[in-house]
This record gives structure tokens, C-alpha cells and sequence, in this order.
């Protein structure tokens, strides 16, 4: 399409601004649904996808789900250190506001600071605070930024949660996603806080392995190691873990494909409405066009370029409006202690923003054929 027809096709798509306002309305409404769906959908691939250079597996208690019912012995390190294969360990208790899925948990988890430090706590990105300042204090907790943006917590302030009171010692950020929603504190503190009862108990234990290519065989090692011990293991890669611990969530956030598909639907019907009833408001101007010497294929053209714009003009409202939304909310799905970030990336976007084009442009592509093929004649005569 030359750019000289652009004038006379946004003078076409504002003649009727009520329904150009509802018809773009309407577009945005379904893209922004969409690209929240999609940024959810990318955040549980985040979350659960494993990649061939993970080599964290999780630890835990057999046939036990949420942290509260997850109870390991301390000193089941030093026979998970000696299995081949394990680089560290990391012993951790995890206490956590609410197992079941929600949108906003406190989740502690219990580490030795010295021992963070220098293994784990390398992948933190201090935004406020330091690690040396949280080291110092007994009742310091390291904040991950979804977590203290959630609650408006800044470096020294105190806060109460799960019957544990702690003071900010930093607050940090992290590339993985099960960071950046909990609060680091000691372990010993942790388990002698009120209705803990963790005295030498751990929730469960991390564990770095040197061949993610034998992380099956490694953790069929362990569980083999406490097959016949009073607390049994269950081993896996961490981001199987979460996939299995957040099981009902991601069967739910499954479902919200269809919820896409309809969408798709939405934004292709709105257009197509939308173009349908242009197209037989102006079958005279079309004739009077045709009769200056705009050719069939011309006019067909100018009616898709048409509906490109409304698809366009919809897709961008829609996918920018979710973007600032997640933005603005960090809003993050938590169950069991574990969370499936919903983040707009830049590839959304432009996914949202291009499928609205293209589904812009599919909608136009009937009544732009049916308005090419109008007889001149036939067009005077209407009424």
C-alpha cells in the first residue's frame, strides 16, 4: 500500500469513531488477556522446563508435599556429601505463610549464612544492604525484590510474618525465580522460632552435583542411601520439584490456553464486525472511488490495510497495558513455598502486537474481497 492512500484509509477508519473506539476497545481487552496468559505461560516454562546445565537437585522427605509436613534430620548431610557426584549441600528450612496456591506468601528459608555466602548467595545481586551486614545479625533477613516491593519493605526496617520476626539486612535480585520472592534468614534461627520445633530439622536439602548429565543416577544414589532410614527421601531436579509440588496450579494455568484461543477468536470477530458493517455503509463511496479510477484490487487493499490498523491499534493498548500491569504488580503464583513468576518479556509483546496485526488483516481479507468485486452500476443503485 503507497503511502499516499494512508490519508484517505484513517479518514475511512475514523468516520464512525464510536464503534472504531469500541471495535479498538474491544481488540485490546482480548490482547491484553492474551498477553497475560502468555507471560504466565512462559513463567511456568521458566519454572518447571529443565535445560541441560541444571545441576541442583532438592532433597525431601518421601511422600511428603507442603514444607510443614517435610521434616529431614540435620545431620543427613554428611551422608549426602559422601554419595559420588555431589559437589555442595546445602541444608535449608523452609517456613512458608500458606501451602496452598495464592498470590501473595511469605516464604522463609532457613540457610547458614556463612555457608550461603559463599556457594549460592554468589548468584545475588544486592540492590540495598550487603551480605556482610546480614552475616552479622542473628535476625537478618535477606529480601528477594518481588518479595520486598510486595510488602514496601526497605533495608533496616523490621517485619513480622508466620510468627517470625525479622530485620531487613538487604535486599537483592536474581535471575532465578525462586529467589527473588523469599527472605533468607539464619537456620538456627529459624529453627527456634515460635512453633518451628526445628531444632537440628531441615525441610529439605539443596544439592549441587558436578555431571548434570547423572542427575537421575546421583539421586537414585541418595534415596538409596535412606531407603531404610526413619525419615525417607525423595530426590529430584529442582525444576522437576517444582513441576511435581505445583502439580494443581500448572493443571489450572493448562487450562488458560483455551481462554487464549478464545481470544484469537474475539479479536478476529471484533475486526471482521467491525469492516463488515464499513464496507456496506460506504458500497457508494467505494462505487464513486472505483469511478476515479481506484482499481478492485486497490480498494481490497485499502480494506485490509484498514483492518490491520484497527488490529494493530488494539494489539498495542492490550499488550503494553499488560505489560505494565506485571510491571507494576510483580505478581507472582506461590504454592508450597514455591513460585511461577508472571513477567511480560519483550517477546510477548511483540508476539501479542503481531498476532493482533495479522488477525487485523485475516478479518479484512473477505469483505475486501466481496468490496472489490462490486459492480459500479449496482453500487449507484443501493440504497
Amino acid at each position: 500500500m503507497k503511502i499516499r492512500f494512508v490519508p484517505l484509509i484513517l479518514k475511512m477508519v475514523t468516520r464512525q469513531r464510536m464503534r472504531t473506539i469500541l471495535t479498538v476497545g474491544g481488540v485490546a481487552t482480548a490482547m491484553f488477556l492474551f498477553a497475560l496468559i502468555q507471560s504466565l505461560q512462559n513463567g511456568v516454562r521458566e519454572a518447571t522446563e529443565m535445560g541441560a546445565d541444571d545441576t541442583t537437585l532438592v532433597v525431601y522427605r518421601e511422600n511428603r508435599f507442603c514444607p510443614f509436613t517435610s521434616r529431614l534430620p540435620e545431620d543427613y548431610q554428611r551422608r549426602i556429601e559422601a554419595v559420588s557426584g555431589v559437589d555442595t549441600v546445602t541444608p535449608m528450612m523452609i517456613v512458608v505463610s500458606n501451602c496452598r496456591a495464592s498470590l501473595d506468601v511469605v516464604t522463609f528459608r532457613g540457610v547458614r549464612p556463612d555457608h550461603f555466602a559463599a556457594t549460592d548467595g554468589s548468584r545475588l545481586r544486592m540492590i540495598s544492604g550487603s551480605l556482610d551486614t546480614w552475616q552479622q545479625r542473628t535476625d537478618g533477613a535477606l529480601v528477594g525484590r518481588t518479595l520486598a516491593e510486595r510488602r514496601g519493605l526497605s533495608t533496616g526496617q523490621r517485619f513480622d510474618a508466620n510468627g517470625v520476626t525479622v530485620t531487613v539486612s538487604g535486599i537483592f535480585d536474581s535471575d532465578e525465580a525462586q529467589d527473588v520472592n523469599v527472605a533468607y534468614v539464619d537456620l538456627e534461627f529459624l529453627q527456634r522460632a515460635p512453633g518451628a520445633k526445628g531444632d537440628g530439622i531441615v525441610t529439605q536439602f539443596n544439592v549441587r552435583i558436578d555431571d548434570p548429565s547423572r542427575a537421575d543416577e546421583i539421586a537414585s544414589d541418595i534415596d538409596a542411601t535412606f531407603a531404610s532410614a526413619q525419615e525417607p527421601t525423595y530426590t529430584s531436579p529442582e525444576k522437576a520439584f517444582v513441576a511435581r509440588a505445583a502439580a494443581d496450579a500448572l493443571e489450572l494455568i493448562g487450562f488458560t490456553w483455551w481462554v487464549a484461543f478464545g481470544c484469537v477468536g474475539a479479536v478476529t470477530a471484533l475486526v471482521a464486525n467491525a469492516i463488515v458493517l464499513t464496507v456496506q455503509e460506504r458500497v457508494r463511496d467505494i462505487a464513486v472511488l472505483q469511478t476515479l479510477g481506484y482499481t478492485g484490487g486497490l480498494v481490497a487493499r485499502m480494506i485490509i490495510t484498514e483492518g490491520l490498523i484497527l488490529g494493530l491499534a488494539g494489539g498495542v493498548f492490550g499488550a503494553f497495558g499488560a505489560a505494565a500491569l506485571l510491571a507494576w504488580g510483580d505478581f507472582s503464583l506461590s504454592n508450597e513455598g514455591l513460585s511461577i513468576a508472571a513477567e511480560a518479556s519483550v517477546e510477548t509483546v511483540a508476539i501479542a502486537i503481531g498476532l493482533s496485526a495479522v488477525l487485523g488483516v485475516v478479518a479484512g481479507l473477505v469483505p475486501a474481497m466481496r468490496a472489490a468485486r462490486i459492480e459500479i452500476a449496482a453500487s449507484f443503485r443501493a440504497v
